[in-house]
């Protein structure tokens, strides 16, 4: 955001030496059934491979967008929420005994016990499901289950269940194992029952992919609540993550192609003192009941939003639609669901854009003082409602079009563009922010704010053929607080507006 207040300053700097000088610069979704025996391969769905978003998106949006499907990203075992217990194993733990699993299976694990690793090492066409079922496990500097090789693991809840590490996490060789679950395969998140999570570092981490699809969750960690290099998939389940630095994390260091977040339904309530909910591709939110609270409530290159309902309370950007992505163009999506968004005071915007908004539908009300739409691309709005700071209106307004605030609306079917208007003018009281420094060289014209704190370039000239305002003395003095005096036929109104708002009037 404040790489665009700076962008917003010396455009507007430009504009006004340009008018002084009046010049013009131009997976088959088949399943194990009971009868099958439990060491039959599960035919799994096949991975999302996500296309690039085109260079123009169309008014239905990307393609890409329609490649992840909620009818084949969940097989149906990993929404199955109680576990075949005909032929599993039952496990109690002890204290500092590790548990090893080498083989497919179900394993029903319980007990309490401080310094035990569950480990799954099985061949990498196994499923290992394992049943926490009144399960309390507390380390000091390993996880709690740590998934070495298999091809994928069901982590099924019944009944309470605690897992917490609470010293610095050791590493396994090269393998840096810092999350309370730490899985190198895919792991599944369902049950009935509840785990609660305490974690010094990450709460659950796959270098593969994560699907929640039942259960309940309950995260609090000094890391990522949960992270996953590939995607992270919710069709169902209550997640409720706090304190942690990011809620849903899906990032490839090595790969900026991947790492995308689906969510399909379940209740998610995050609190998180960065981003709620991360992806370096793409989100799409189809259906859920979400509670965001962060510095950004949601960050992806593309973000979509289908259904559900979304409050969200921020103090950067409420959505994100950041260039993360070298394969992938920056676009918010609106087509249908309810999304409130309240931004705190300051440096913020409630819907963030580094390209284009699309807004087919759905209802989004956004509360911004400072930005309400902020986009690099175009707007264009073909239904739904829009509510900004508590009135209705049906354009999409950028609050900092090609630098300038207020400027580039997109109406019905249409779309807002970044030029400024010739011999537009700044809004009324508008001000750059505290500390800003002029270019060397730069006085502005008369009417103009100059930020606290900034002090006058010594040995100002004019530029050459540019005619001082009326009433501008260069060599006027400053006041106490290093800004220059008006000159008394000055108009000093947006200064008095904001000291009648500090004030209280």
């Amino acid at each position: 955001m404040k790489r665009k207040i700076v962008t917003a300053i010396l455009s507007t700097i430009l504009v006004l030496t340009a008018c002084a000088q009046e010049t013009t610069n131009a997976e088959s979704n088949t399943e194990m059934t009971a009868e099958e025996s439990p060491v039959q391969k599960e035919a799994d769905v096949t991975q999302v491979t996500l296309s690039p978003l085109a260079s123009e998106n169309t008014v239905a949006g990307s393609a890409a967008f329609d490649e992840i499907d909620a009818g084949t990203l969940f097989t149906d075992r990993d929404q199955k929420q109680e576990a075949d217990l005909s032929d599993a194993e039952y496990i109690t733990v002890t204290d500092g005994a590790d548990i090893s699993i080498t083989k497919e299976g179900v394993y029903v694990l319980s007990g309490q016990a401080s310094d035990v690793t569950i480990v799954v090492d099985a061949d990498s066409k196994d499923k290992v499901q394992l049943v926490l079922n009144g399960l309390q496990i507390t380390n000091q500097e390993q996880p709690c289950i740590y998934v070495k090789s298999v091809d994928k693991v069901f982590v099924t809840t019944n009944g309470e269940n605690s897992l917490s590490v609470n010293g610095t996490f050791t590493a396994d060789g090269d393998t840096n194992t810092d999350a309370v679950i730490f899985s190198k395969d895919d792991l599944v998140l369902n049950g009935t029952g509840t785990l609660s999570i305490t974690s010094s570092d990450n709460g659950i981490t796959s270098k593969d992919g994560i699907k929640v699809t039942g259960g309940t969750w309950n995260i609090s960690c000094e890391g990522s609540a949960l992270e996953a290099h590939e995607e992270i998939l919710v069709a169902d389940g209550t997640i409720t993550i706090d304190r942690c630095n990011d809620g849903l994390h899906a990032e490839n260091d090595d790969d900026d192609t991947t790492g995308y977040v689906y969510i399909g339904g379940g209740t998610i309530t995050i609190t998180a003192a960065d981003d709620a909910i991360h992806a370096t591709t793409l989100v799409k939110i189809d259906a859920g009941e979400l509670n965001l609270n962060a510095s950004e409530a949601i960050e992806g290159t593309a973000v979509q939003i289908n259904g559900g309902n979304l409050v969200i309370a921020a103090s950067d950007d409420g959505i994100n639609a950041a260039h993360k992505s070298s394969a992938y163009s920056s676009l918010f999506e609106l087509n249908g669901g309810t999304v409130t968004i309240d931004m705190a005071d300051g440096d913020t915007d409630g819907v963030d854009s580094n390209g284009d908004i699309i807004i087919n539908g759905g209802y989004i009300s956004i509360n911004g003082k400072m930005s309400t739409f902020d986009y690099d691309g175009t707007a264009t709005y073909n239904g739904g409602t829009i509510v900004e700071n508590g009135e209705e209106t049906n354009t999409i307004t950028n609050q900092f079009a090609n630098g300038f605030p207020g400027g580039g609306p997109g109406g019905f079917g249409g779309s807002g563009g970044q030029d400024r208007p010739d011999g537009a003018e700044l809004p009324d009281g508008f001000e750059p922010p505290e500390g800003f420094e002029m270019p060397e060289g730069f006085e502005p014209p008369e009417g103009f704010e100059i930020p606290e704190g900034m002090e006058r370039p010594e040995g100002f000239q004019m530029p050459e053929g540019m005619e001082p305002p009326e009433g501008f003395d260069p060599n006027r003095e400053f006041d106490g607080q290093n800004r220059p005096q008006r000159p008394e036929n000055g108009n000093g109104q947006g200064r008095q507006d904001r000291d009648n708002r500090e004030n209280g009037q």
